[in-house]
C-alpha cells in the first residue's frame, strides 16, 4: 500500500525535515504517526500526496511511484488519498455542503450524483443536519467532521489526518477518533499524525515515532507482531 525507502528531505536552507526514513504501511492499517513538533510528521504526509518531493529515496503508494509521477497524474493520485489538513482549509463563504461539493464539482461530477454523494458522506460522519450551515456556525468537532467528509468524497484508499484532534477537548477528540476508526473498519488505510498521547496509548494501534526527522520507533499492534512471527516460523518450517 505505502512503501517509503531511505527517504531524506533537505530544504534549501540546509535543514533536513526527514533523514533516511524507511517505512511500509499495509492496506487497511490504522497507524499513529507521533513525535514532537518539527519531527517531520507533516512533511511525510505531504510527500504521500506529492505536495513535497524527497531529496533522496523512493515512495510508492499503491502502484504510483510518487517521485516519478508526472504532474498530470497528480489529481488522479489525490482522488485515492484523502487528506484532513491541520488548518482544515474550509471556505468560510460556503456552506458545509458546498465545501464538500467543491472537489466533486472540480472533478466535473454530475450535479445530482454529487448532491447524493454529499448527503451520503455527511450522514456517514454524523453532520447531515448541518449541510446548510456555514463553518462559523459549527463547533470545532463539527468542523473536523466536515474536513473528514470532504476528504472522503472520492472513497479514497488512504486517509491522512494531520493533528485532527489538536484543538479539541478530550471528549470531542475521542468522537473524532471514533469516526476515523469507523472509516478504517471499511477497509480504508488511516494514517493519523498526533500529539495526543492519551489517545495513542489507549488504542491498540501501530505507532510510528519520528524525532528530528529520523524514524526512531515502530511499535506494531500485538496481533501484527504475532502474524509476522507466525509467517517467519512458517517460512522456517518450509525450509527444513
Amino acid at each position: 500500500m505505502i512503501v517509503i525507502q531511505n527517504v531524506t528531505k533537505t530544504f534549501g536552507t540546509g535543514a533536513s525535515a526527514l533523514i533516511d526514513v524507511s517505512l511500509q504501511i499495509d492496506k487497511g492499517e490504522f497507524v499513529f504517526l507521533v513525535g514532537p513538533s518539527g519531527s517531520g510528521k507533516t512533511t511525510l504526509l505531504r510527500m504521500l500526496i506529492r505536495d513535497v518531493l524527497p531529496t533522496q529515496g523512493s515512495i510508492i503508494v499503491n502502484d504510483w511511484d510518487i517521485v516519478k509521477l508526472p504532474s498530470s497524474k497528480v489529481p488522479h493520485l489525490r482522488k485515492k488519498i484523502g487528506v484532513v489538513f491541520q488548518d482544515l482549509k474550509l471556505l468560510t463563504d460556503r456552506t458545509i455542503g458546498e465545501n464538500i461539493m467543491l472537489p466533486l464539482e472540480m472533478a466535473q461530477m454530475g450535479h445530482r450524483e454529487a448532491m447524493n454523494r454529499v448527503e451520503e458522506i455527511l450522514e456517514q460522519v454524523g453532520i447531515a443536519s448541518h449541510k446548510d450551515k456555514f463553518p462559523i456556525q459549527l463547533s470545532g468537532g463539527e468542523l473536523q467532521r466536515t474536513a473528514i467528509a470532504r476528504a472522503l468524497v472520492f472513497s479514497p484508499d488512504i486517509l491522512l489526518a494531520d493533528e485532527p484532534t489538536g484543538n479539541l477537548d478530550m471528549a470531542t477528540s475521542w468522537e473524532i477518533v471514533k469516526v476515523l476508526q469507523d472509516i478504517n473498519k471499511t477497509g480504508t488505510t488511516v494514517v493519523m499524525a498526533t500529539h495526543n498521547t492519551d489517545i495513542v496509548n489507549s488504542l491498540l494501534k501501530r505507532i510510528v515515532t519520528l524525532e528530528k526527522g529520523k524514524l526512531v520507533r515502530d511499535d506494531k499492534r500485538k496481533d501484527q507482531v504475532d502474524k509476522t512471527t507466525k509467517e517467519k516460523d512458517t517460512t522456517k518450517d518450509e525450509g527444513k
